[in-house]
């Protein structure tokens, strides 16, 4: 029954076909079999070549991580007591074999003779690399440790492995467990129909009369942006910011040990701080490269902070009267939607009757054919987790090749994770006989009411194509080495391929292939264009504050973090936290206690939060080249494709830019973007 699900290579995966009773038994399979391959390399009775050697090594934990790949999707997108009791007692078993590898003497043996002999001097390109980073892992994972150093390594490893997954699950069950019923339908004044309309859905669902509000991002959005009852809007914003802090699902101490973790790990290895770890193998290369980053584009943009802030407070005084009090957090996205209305004549409501969900997913494969040169076929018969999955094949229109199968799961479900994501679950390179790959992206867009398609947020459109910029970076990898496919790479530099193709969101070409009004198919107009377009850069200072804030706190926490000295990290966060928030945060504010991007997994985005800003200057300088000769031009989409997306870390991220665009980076394009250049406004 497992057997194509979890036990070998097969395409497609099998995921309707996942029994949780099995986990358990194929894992240990997958662990043993990797276990003889490695036995076997590290008594190689011939020479070390890259065809015997490093060639094996490089495919020795495919399987295995294909099948915990596929385990651990369901349980975040479809999760059961039953799969999640067994992915928890597999996961650390198989994060403690995968912190054995490196610190096998022999296998470094082998791997040291032949990164020293003349075939291995003598490689060029991708296998070059290969070498070369395969060497520099090893060493940055303890294989040069002494022996009690290197127990305590994979000591650490299965500790933080086991702590974040359990952090992760916190996150979502402290979600879930969150509900707000209001029974009276004056106080959801300022509530537009369609958030009206939700909630009394969502109230239905549950079997109960009136209107339901959760802490999933559609729900909770529509909620703190136009609900007029302010203590409602307290209520909310104090369950969604001290999630995870109470009872079994608390998560602060888990937090405080794993940074403690973190610190430990990375002094066994010989850095200054985990951020210096991390950061080695990616483009900023160290924790002060990337704090100095971080710093620069903080000075740029506080002036406009402070300005836009004083602009809001003013804005709400001369409505209310002088003696109005100052913003509180939960009153900052209702004034400044107020704000926005006021100065833009613009009501993103409006754009809702737009952005029917299949008409965007349409035109997001029709945009992303035309960039591409791919055409989307539906997969008819593709092994689905539940009813309402949509998936496709990906096909190369000049060849007619079957390049990857993909999925779209799109909508809030209560065993399922919040937030949006890609996942590449299965993986080729072109020594495979098969070269497809597949991925999936998932989201919690604002659901369907009954069986009338789903209105989208232009916000909820631009999570889409974020996400979709993922998937074709993985579905489009042409790579011999399945190791340096799609989107493993950097992280600083992982986000651009997503983060530029949010750009097609903005650009009337694109929007006319998709935009089209429920009632009579009519595209935008364009007073309400201009007005959404004008409003783009609306408190662009505090968007990017918060953003720079959550990164500022990242590379604290992993870089300047003292327990003995700063305390207990939900009030040290909170007090960095404070520096980048339009409003003072309350006392209780526990942002550490619920960001999964930090501590859902053993590294993630620990110390490379900057990451998103870091690839959001070269989105914005990269999408220059689109404007210059046309969004949908054949040349710059190719060169895209075949000089970015299809190398993955066959190079180093900066030569691959460099490529495609002819020269270096430049920060200009987007300040320019955010109306951030020309001093304040």
């Amino acid at each position: 029954m497992t057997d194509n699900a979890l036990l070998n290579d097969d395409f497609p995966i099998a995921f309707d076909r996942v029994a949780p009773d099995a986990v358990g038994a194929s894992i240990d399979a997958l662990l043993q079999q990797a276990q003889v391959q490695i036995d076997a390399l590290c008594s190689l009775s011939e020479p070390p070549s890259f065809e015997n050697l490093m060639l094996p090594l490089e495919a020795l934990t495919h399987q295995l991580s294909r099948a915990m790949a596929v385990v651990g999707h369901l349980e975040s997108v479809s999760t059961t007591e039953a799969l999640r009791d067994a992915y928890n007692e597999a996961q650390p078993r198989v994060s403690a074999f995968i912190s054995k590898i490196p610190l096998s003497a022999p296998l470094w043996k082998v791997v040291q003779r032949y990164a020293d002999s003349a075939e291995a001097k003598g490689l060029k390109g991708p296998r070059a690399r290969y070498v070369q980073k395969t060497v520099a892992y090893f060493k940055r994972h303890g294989a040069e440790l002494e022996a009690r150093a290197k127990e305590r390594l994979a000591e650490i490893d299965i500790e933080l492995t086991t702590l974040t997954l359990r952090y992760s699950q916190n996150v979502l069950d402290a979600t879930q467990a969150f509900s707000l019923l209001i029974e009276d339908d004056e106080q959801l004044a300022g509530l537009p129909e369609s958030a009206r309309a939700a909630a009394r859905q969502s109230a239905r669902d549950k079997g109960q009369q009136g209107w339901r509000f959760t802490l999933q991002a559609p729900s909770y959005a529509a909620l703190m942006t136009h609900l007029d009852d302010a203590t409602i809007r307290e209520r909310s914003y104090r369950a969604m910011s001290t999630r995870a802090t109470e009872g079994e699902h608390d998560n602060r101490s888990i937090a405080a040990q794993v940074l403690a973790l973190r610190t430990e790990k990375a002094s066994l290895l010989g850095y200054t701080s985990f951020a210096d770890l991390v950061l080695e193998d990616r483009m900023a290369k160290t924790g002060t490269a990337a704090r100095a980053f971080i710093d620069d584009l903080e000075q740029r943009t506080r002036e406009h902070f402070e300005r836009e802030i004083d602009q809001l407070l003013a804005f709400r005084r001369a409505a209310e009267g002088p003696e109005a009090p100052a913003l509180a957090p939960w009153d900052v996205p209702y004034y400044a939607e107020k704000q926005r209305r006021a100065r833009y004549s613009f009501d993103d409501e409006a754009l809702r009757p737009y952005f029917g969900f299949e008409r965007v997913l349409e035109g997001l494969l029709a945009i992303t054919s035309r960039v591409f040169g791919v055409r989307f076929e539906r997969w008819q018969d593709a092994p689905c987790w539940q009813g309402d999955i949509r998936a496709y094949k990906v096909v190369d229109e000049a060849s007619g090749r079957w390049l990857a199968g993909i999925y779209v799961d799109a909508f809030p479900r209560e065993t399922k994770q919040s937030g949006a994501w890609m996942h590449g679950v299965l993986t080729r390179g072109q020594r495979e006989n098969d070269t497809r790959h597949i991925g999936i992206i998932v989201a919690n867009l604002t659901p369907p009411i009954g069986d009338a398609d789903a209105q989208l947020t232009h916000r909820d459109v631009e999570t889409l194509f974020h996400e979709f910029g993922h998937l074709m970076h993985h579905c489009l990898s042409d790579t011999e080495l399945r190791s340096q496919a799609g989107t493993q790479v950097a992280w600083d530099f992982v986000e651009l391929p997503s983060q530029l193709l949010e750009n097609w969101c903005w650009e009337r070409e694109a929007l006319d292939l998709f935009a089209r009004h429920v009632d009579d198919d009519s595209t935008i107009p364009e007073p309400l264009l201009d007005a959404m377009r004008r409003a783009r850069t609306y408190r662009a200072a505090n968007h990017q504050m918060r953003q720079l804030g959550l990164a500022t706190a990242d590379l604290s926490l992993h870089v300047d973090y003292d327990p003995e000295r700063d305390g207990e990290p939900t009030a040290y966060m909170r007090s960095i936290m404070n520096r980048f928030s339009p409003a003072m945060l309350p006392d209780d504010h526990a942002a550490v206690a619920a960001f999964d991007h930090l501590f859902g997994s053993p590294v993630g985005y620990a110390a490379g939060y900057y990451s998103y800003k870091w690839a959001e200057v070269l989105d914005a300088d990269a999408f220059t080249r689109f404007a210059e000769h046309g969004l949908f031009d054949q040349t710059t989409g190719r060169a895209l494709r075949d000089r970015v997306l299809a190398r993955g870390d066959e190079q180093d991220p900066a030569a691959l830019y460099v490529d495609f665009m002819g020269r270096e980076p430049r920060l200009d394009p987007l300040l320019e973007r955010l109306g951030l250049g020309d001093g304040p406004r």
